[in-house]
């Protein structure tokens, strides 16, 4: 990649992945303090309330933040157009979030068990009428958006540490979280009038948004059958201490995919602007590039998950969660085909508007998941959901790949997927005896995640691997 487009994405990978990176650290700071305070039953019912808040999200939001960030995108160059767009779009916002309130507050009649909790939670709801992250992204401008999220990150740690002292805190914890979501998500409307321009009332058209954004929200629901219905399952089938041990793995899961998933973000704008162009060669070098850097990233992430999850779980999470190690093991294998499906489908389907193949992948992943979810988790409990979780993901990325493999030739990021998987044979191998060499601590976890990077990195420059190469290339230059 050269030029100034380059630089850009760059820059943009930059603020997005330091933030990523910032993201991964809070949550091991925070996650062994609330696992030990709150106790699985606490972490169990904060779960169960979340993941059930989540499908009220979903709703509120509609699919609209994808949406709205690609149609910032087409429209940048105009920001007469854009400001039109972005009216559209967060009036929408406002009206699907009001109904997914009204719906919620009509469940609550149904509910009595964990209703205060429940209503803690709300506040996520009520925050995505003020999300407008979308508009600054399509801008491909991630420097606002990651700086704020910085402060109001900070800010939680500090709440959480001072006011969640005992299990008594449960409803503490959610609301610091909920509550300063919505106030997160306010401090980025005073930046707007930087970019807006005035249009008139009669300009601002809801109802041409609404089946695009519908068409987006679709496989976000699909999503949402594999990464939140397998903790709600969870605590209705087996116990909320069992939901508590997955969410836990998830979430670490999810962690270690932060860096990928920043550059996800990163690339959708930029290929949906390459589109518009029809700059169809630069979208399909950015496609190969971007699987190339998947598959470097998470195949020895999967590797080192496994590895490391012995020591890592009773440091963090405490003896109480040691169920966790095996879950984790078992989804830690997960992280190869999100990776890839997060190129192929965020990356490519998505920004070219390819909505109808990218949500028949996502539905695939979730009739899969519903089919063999109950059986799973009946007789495996909290491993049964995350074997379903890796099925589910390898059956999307299958999809996507067969509805790619037409405009796209993938097979060359592929080609050295062997000297990866040996570069990580020493890396698990020296974990391993490290880790049999040491009692679980937080400093026998950093020599194995240091020196089992140090010789991963090693191994791929003393095999020559591409887009290793690359890189050393491009800082030679700069010098």
């Amino acid at each position: 990649m050269v030029g100034i487009d380059n630089v850009k994405i760059l820059k943009n990978y930059f603020y997005n992945a330091a933030y990523q990176i910032f993201t991964l650290i809070v949550p091991l700071i925070t996650i062994p303090y609330i696992s030990r305070v709150l106790g699985p039953q606490g972490v169990g019912i904060n779960t169960l309330t979340n993941s059930t808040i989540q499908y009220f999200v979903l709703l509120a939001n509609l699919g609209l933040t994808t949406y709205g960030q690609r149609q910032i995108a087409y429209k940048r160059k105009n920001m007469s157009s854009a400001s039109k767009e972005f009216w559209g779009i967060e009036t929408l916002s406002i009206v699907t979030t009001a109904f997914s309130l009204l719906c919620f507050i009509g469940l609550m009649f149904f509910i009595d068990k964990y209703r205060t909790y429940y209503f803690a939670q709300a506040f996520l709801i009520l925050a995505s009428a003020f999300d407008i992250s979308w508009f600054f992204m399509g801008l491909e401008n991630f420097k606002i958006t990651v700086l704020r999220n910085f402060i109001f990150k900070i800010l939680s740690v500090a709440m959480i540490f001072l006011f969640v002292k005992n299990d008594n805190d449960l409803i503490v914890y959610i609301l610091i979280i909920s509550v300063l979501t919505v106030f997160s998500n306010l401090s980025l409307w005073p930046y707007l009038k930087k970019y807006l321009v005035n249009i008139k009332l009669k300009d601002i058209q809801i109802k041409k948004h609404l089946i695009p954004a519908f068409q987006l929200f679709i496989p976000q629901i699909a999503i949402s059958v594999y990464s939140i219905l397998n903790k709600v399952m969870l605590g209705h089938l087996d116990t909320v201490e069992s939901s508590g041990y997955f969410d836990n793995s998830d979430k670490i899961i999810r962690i270690c995919l932060t860096l990928l998933t920043a550059f996800s973000t990163v690339m959708m704008p930029h290929i949906a602007s390459s589109f518009i162009n029809g700059e169809q060669r630069k979208i399909r070098r950015y496609i190969n590039q971007g699987m190339k850097i998947a598959l470097l990233f998470s195949i020895p992430l999967a590797v080192g998950i496994v590895c490391v999850s012995p020591d890592f779980v009773p440091v963090f999470f405490g003896n109480k969660f040691l169920p966790v190690v095996n879950v984790m093991s078992i989804e830690a294998i997960a992280v190869v085909p999100i990776a890839c499906a997060s190129i192929l489908g965020a990356q490519y389907l998505v920004p070219v508007n390819k909505n109808n193949q990218y949500t028949i992948s996502i539905l695939g992943g979730a009739l899969v998941n519903i089919v063999i979810n109950i059986p799973l988790i009946k007789f495996f409990s909290a491993s049964g959901a995350a074997a379903a979780t890796v099925i589910s993901e390898v059956v999307v990325t299958l999809i996507q790949v067969k509805y790619t493999q037409k405009d796209l030739d993938i097979r060359p990021s592929f080609s050295e997927v062997y000297k990866i998987i040996i570069s990580c044979i020493p890396m698990g191998l020296f974990i391993k005896i490290i880790s049999g060499m040491t009692t679980p601590s937080l400093f026998a976890i950093a020599i194995e995640g240091v020196g089992g990077i140090f010789i991963y990195l090693v191994m791929l420059l003393l095999l020559r691997v591409d887009s290793v190469m690359d890189v050393m290339s491009m800082l030679k230059q700069r010098r």
